[in-house]
């Protein structure tokens, strides 16, 4: 008996060029992967954080999505949330001797996506 493959319905929203470090962004992905979406909203509402609010702009982009789509919100869940490194600006910060070191003011780029669960 073959079973027939159903395919998960899948939404994403992405925020490119965020002001923040991937490195810093990164801690407040690792809290909502894999969680129900009022969850992870609770979790990034309580996370005292600069990530926290960025990524919760972005998960609130992704449930939007899917709800135009008609999926059924109750049932969504945080399929993948990642944070990809950006580009840097480059500025230079005036030392000692005339002496010139470089800032890297460092971006991201913030993935969210989340699938209905069937439960």
């Amino acid at each position: 008996m073959a079973e027939q493959a159903t395919e998960a319905r899948q939404w994403r929203a992405t925020h490119r060029f965020a002001r923040i470090s991937s490195r810093k962004a990164g801690l407040v992905m690792a809290l909502i992967r894999g969680q129900k979406v009022n969850d992870a909203q609770d979790i990034l509402r309580f996370t005292r954080k600069k990530g926290s609010r960025l990524i919760d702009m972005v998960l609130r982009s992704a449930i939007a999505n899917a709800n135009e789509q008609e999926a059924d919100v109750r049932s969504l869940y945080v399929v993948e949330a990642r944070v990809d490194g950006g580009p840097f600006f480059n500025r230079f910060r005036p030392k000692d001797r005339g002496r010139a070191h470089p800032i890297l003011k460092r971006t991201s780029h913030l993935v969210v996506v989340v699938g209905e669960r069937k439960s």
